[in-house]
């Protein structure tokens, strides 16, 4: 039989008149205890853990609001189950649950809010973006090396503006859909082969003004041989305005795609701001053929595809990490057995003991005189191999083709191939000069280096 009740504390008793309720209030007060160590501390910055990130964001707030939901349904059972007949009466008993409950209801609504304002901005980031979900590893990982890498994600990948961000929301939840029932492709398409980038007038040229002269860049390419020296070279190349060209005032440029990836570009057609439309034509394909294909108005991203997220090859990482003395060019033939290493590996774990084997063999004394540089080139290839190398997304060397320049895939030559052709016999310009100077080409010492006064780096 049941005995007197202490009616001082029916909102105490009434939460322990159930398991539910108990499990309840258990997960709201361990969900608000934790929330008030750790929210303090995300909103000020001063934690940058992404995984730290979800747990203040959605883990918290989830059992926070399964332990508020489990309290009035442990209560409600307790009633109906006629465990508590002499409690209170029924408007008392409702009134102080209506009073505890929206008490801890308002709580949760602040706690809330703070938390969704923080959960739509961290969704913006490139931690939630790239650190957060393995599908986008590679992309996270090329863009950290990046000249972009202090942006966030979201000021290239969305447009301005209210309909921009529910056209990104709306993707997002794509994406999610595609992670969680693991059905997304393997490479990630880029942006230009899904069609869903945006455009770069949104983007790109809230920072870049197209309008603007450039002038005359000065580039220097370093390169060096295979062979046992290792010998650097240098070619030096004076970059004329191509931009006034092709995204000149009143200069607009359509153009037609024969696959996903815009690689093969089969027609053109250039209007010039006196209004003259001219069309160029690659032979071998036929005029009904090239009327299927999608057009494409060219944008920044045409020729600029991998701003952010560009993945080298062998030979341009190991000449880079030579030029930038990541690499001891000492090392007798390390360009040649570093391209080859890079190129044949499947994993990191076998590219220093390659290296290694590899002195060990053909140069014993310097092996053994020199096992620090050894151990350092091979940390060095493991580190290039790490950063332009998924095996289990598929993405290996020139996944992702770069179409600045024209040296690892067609790039310029796409339609700068002097094949494509118009009706009136003219040709779209493959000559160099057209697009650049070459003062130096694959010098040791270019001259014209030491006339402008910039002295080559020490190796």
């Amino acid at each position: 039989m049941t005995g007197p009740v202490d009616t001082a504390r029916p909102v105490i008793a009434l939460l322990a008149s159930s398991r539910i309720s108990m499990l309840g209030v258990a997960l709201a007060t361990t969900a608000g205890f934790s929330w008030a160590f750790v929210l303090p501390m995300h909103l000020q910055g001063q934690n940058t853990n992404p995984y730290i990130g979800l747990l203040v964001v959605f883990a918290i707030p989830l059992l926070l609001l399964l332990g508020l939901i489990l309290i009035p349904i442990g209560i409600v059972q307790a009633r109906r189950r006629r465990l508590l007949p002499h409690l209170l009466d029924s408007r008392s008993a409702w009134r102080r649950i209506g009073i505890f409950i929206g008490l801890l209801s308002f709580v949760n609504i602040v706690i809330g809010s703070q938390a969704t304002y923080r959960a739509v901005a961290y969704m913006e980031t490139e931690q939630f973006c790239g650190a957060t979900c393995h599908v986008m590893k590679p992309e996270f990982t090329a863009f950290g090396h990046s000249p972009h890498s202090r942006l966030e994600c979201v000021q290239c990948h969305v447009e301005p503006g209210t309909e921009g961000y529910i056209k990104a929301k709306m993707a997002g939840t794509r994406q999610l859909i595609h992670t969680v029932m693991n059905s997304f492709p393997r490479p990630i398409e880029s942006g230009l082969e899904s069609n869903r980038l945006v455009r770069s007038s949104a983007t790109c040229e809230n920072c870049h003004n197209r309008g603007r002269e450039m002038g005359n860049p000065v580039r220097i390419l370093t390169k060096f041989a295979s062979d046992e020296a290792n010998t650097r070279t240098s070619t030096v190349l004076t970059m004329l305005g191509a931009h006034p060209a092709h995204l000149g005032a009143g200069v607009r440029i359509r153009y037609a795609a024969a696959d996903a990836k815009r690689q093969t570009i089969p027609w053109v057609e250039m209007s010039a701001p006196d209004g003259k439309v001219t069309v160029y034509k690659s032979p071998g394909f036929a005029a009904d053929a090239i009327a299927k294909m999608p057009k494409f108005e060219m944008q920044c991203v045409d020729c600029h595809n991998r701003p952010a997220h560009t993945f080298e090859l062998p030979e341009h990482a190991v000449d880079r990490a030579m030029a930038e003395g990541r690499l001891p060019v000492t090392l007798p033939y390390l360009k040649k057995k570093s391209v080859e290493i890079l190129t044949g590996a499947q994993s990191t774990s076998t590219l220093s003991t390659s290296l290694s084997n590899f002195y060990a063999k053909t140069y014993p004394a310097i092996a053994s005189s020199r096992q620090a540089d050894i151990r350092r080139a091979g940390a060095e290839l493991e580190a290039i191999f790490s950063r332009n190398v998924f095996p289990d997304l598929k993405v290996t060397w020139g996944t992702y083709p770069v179409n600045m320049g024209h040296f690892d895939s067609p790039g310029c030559f796409r339609c700068h191939d002097g094949d494509h052709v118009s009706a009136g016999k003219q040709t779209i310009a493959n000559d160099c000069a057209t697009c650049h100077q070459t003062p130096a080409v694959d010098e040791p010492a270019p001259a014209i280096l030491q006339q402008l006064g910039i002295p080559p780096r020490k190796l």
